[in-house]
């Protein structure tokens, strides 16, 4: 697999983030969740991202609390998802969003690993993330050394699912690379 990360160029360049964000296949996961904020679809967990706020999203690419790269198969020539880490509360969160149909083939995998390498050159001390525990992704969380740093309850289309916060403590040197 040969796949790079791409950081957008200008704000046009958000319109791939804007496709696979509005695509209901690919935020599927995102479904069913309380979530507040603007152009949310809770049935079928879309955001719509409006193209006037594309230069806000390059603007904040440039800032050490915000990285943000669309994750690029070379030798198919396009873009299968995207990667990004935000300042949160005080905590870095990271997140991966592979578009539906290429699921299952390693980008996540390798996408993960390719943020985490950004964020290790760019001084991040740790990451972390968080999602429902069957979705299926914890393995490749943990195969990277993400633990788990809490297990909790969170409701979705009104039933409880449980979810995992998991962290990577980038200072240490036996994380996977």
């Amino acid at each position: 697999m040969n796949i790079i990360l791409v950081k957008p160029q200008n704000e046009k360049d958000f319109a791939y983030k804007a496709q696979v964000m509005s695509d209901p296949s690919s935020m599927s996961y995102n479904a069913g969740y309380d979530i507040q904020r603007d152009n949310y679809d809770y049935n079928t967990g879309t955001i719509i991202y409006p193209e006037e706020r594309w230069g806000l999203e390059y603007l904040k690419n440039h800032s050490k609390k915000y990285y943000f790269a669309y994750l690029k198969d070379l030798d198919l020539n396009k873009y299968v998802g995207y990667c990004c880490y935000y300042l949160a509360n005080g905590e870095y969160q990271c997140g991966i969003v592979i578009e539906y149909q290429y699921r299952h083939h390693g980008y996540g995998y390798q996408g993960l690993k390719l943020l985490i390498e950004k964020a290790k050159e760019n001084n991040i001390d740790k990451l972390y993330d968080c999602f429902e525990e069957e979705r299926g992704c914890l393995a490749m969380f943990e195969a990277l050394g993400f633990e788990i740093k809490e297990k909790l309850l969170w409701k979705k289309f009104g039933k409880e699912v449980e979810g995992v916060i998991v962290c990577l403590d980038l200072t240490k040197t036996d994380y996977q690379k």
